[in-house]
């Protein structure tokens, strides 16, 4: 964590170099996400195979909403942002299966209460190499390179068994971003879609957005985000898709 801090700080004191030729932006966002989920997650210990878990129908996790907040600065072609959410679900139900979890039984008939938390952060930087914001009203499309980094844990409790396995994990990925200006500085489209696939990993995420401009500095935001992330990392296997509405409110100067 702190070398992202470090690498931030470096990425921000560059683009705040002051350089007259170029315009400079700087400013808060923040969402409000609605979110379905679906999928599953296996937890092998030692050469104890785990079960794949269903989130629905086997730990009964419902549905949740999350805010997520985003700084970012930027100067001519070059943008920089870091955004941090809270995931936090859980779920309450008996078991229907006997299903096996970091090397634990979890026997047909059990209570158990389960729960997947992780912080995310995301450190994003845009480079726009077509630029025609000064033409008409508005238009840019840029390459994205994004580190993703997971930070957080996955449980099951039930009388007598209580097990959780922690992970950590940091993702790099690539993508292109689009701005449209739909009417002048008034009304706007933006779309991002960023992902990576490696050693039969795969995660991909994609947002879009329209944006109306009231009064000068304020952007509110109405779009849809989809996150998928299929991932084996150490003992940790993760299937699942969040997608959703979400609403938005940008501050910028």
């Amino acid at each position: 964590m702190k070398k992202v801090c470090v690498g931030l700080s470096l990425l921000l004191a560059g683009l705040l170099v002051p350089v007259p030729s170029l315009a400079f932006e700087i400013g808060a966002r923040g969402y409000y996400w609605f979110p379905s989920l679906g999928g599953t997650v296996k937890v092998d210990e030692a050469s104890i195979i785990g079960t794949t878990i269903d989130f629905d129908e086997d730990l009964g996790i419902e549905d949740e909403d999350y805010p997520s907040v985003e700084v970012f600065v930027g100067g001519g072609n070059h943008h920089l942002s870091l955004t941090y959410t809270d995931i936090d679900y859980s779920g309450r139900k008996m078991l229907t299966r006997t299903v096996i979890f970091k090397g634990e039984t979890y026997s047909f008939g059990d209570v158990v209460d389960s729960s997947i938390a992780y912080k995310e952060m995301d450190l994003r930087y845009r480079y726009d190499f077509l630029n025609l914001e000064s033409v008409l009203a508005g238009f840019s499309l840029g390459g994205v390179f994004q580190v993703k980094y997971l930070d957080g844990d996955v449980s099951l409790k039930t009388t007598g068994v209580d097990e959780k396995e922690d992970f950590t994990v940091p993702i790099p990925m690539v993508g292109l971003n689009l701005h449209i200006g739909l009417l002048a500085d008034i009304l706007e489209l933006r779309a991002r879609g960023t992902g990576m696939g490696y050693s039969g990993n795969t995660i991909y995420e994609f947002m879009a957005d329209i944006s109306w401009t009231p009064f000068p500095f304020v952007d509110i935001h109405g779009g849809y985000k989809t996150f998928d992330i299929d991932l084996d990392e150490d003992e940790v296997v993760f299937d699942y898709d969040m997608s959703g509405p979400y609403v938005a409110l940008t501050l910028s100067f």
